[in-house]
């Protein structure tokens, strides 16, 4: 992540990644700060025995653009919500990559970074089958937990790191029963 604050999201990779049983690290690599830290980082990821790379920033956000452009190997990209533009700038700095230097981008905030996990754990599924079962059995709770529990009104029992703010039972709904 490029920033402290920005475990606040990169918290849900690696909450996901534990369920999932993937194996990972969680380092704060500056793209504006620790430039040469950055370049060696992504750059020896390969070497170090890394196979796919999530990379979260918020505001100019070419931590994941950066680390892409150093390495082969896959790079997910988290934008993170900052305070003035909500992630758009964020959005925006990751997805619009150059031909040639992909950058996997997923949704602001901690849906992305859910589904960041959960897309490197389909990544690295196609070559070790027990990560893709881990995500086989992840949708099929996901699946479970929806039909054991159709009234929306009683208890919703996911954990709180998997509500994102359009599914979140518990939000204020306001007096019309609609979200607010």
């Amino acid at each position: 992540m490029g920033s402290r604050s920005d475990w606040g999201v990169m918290v849900y990779v690696a909450q996901t990644l534990e369920e999932l049983g993937v194996p990972h690290e969680a380092s704060v690599v500056s793209a504006h700060r620790t430039p040469d830290l950055l370049m060696e980082y992504a750059g020896s990821a390969e070497a170090r025995g890394m196979q796919v790379i999530i990379a979260g920033a918020g505001g100019a956000a070419h931590l994941p653009g950066m680390a892409a452009a150093k390495t082969v190997l896959p790079v997910l990209g988290v934008p993170v919500e900052s305070k003035v533009l909500k992630g758009i700038d964020s959005l925006l700095s990751i997805v619009q990559m150059p031909g040639g230097v992909p950058v996997g981008t997923l949704a602001i905030g901690k849906a992305g970074a859910i589904n960041a996990a959960l897309l490197a754990a389909q990544i690295l599924g196609l070559k070790y089958p027990i990560y893709r079962e881990a995500v086989r059995m992840f949708r099929e709770r996901q699946t479970k937990l929806v039909l054991d529990h159709p009234d929306p009104r009683g208890e919703w029992p996911l954990p709180p790191e998997f509500y994102t703010e359009s599914t979140d039972p518990h939000r204020n709904t306001g007096a019309t029963g609609a979200p607010s």
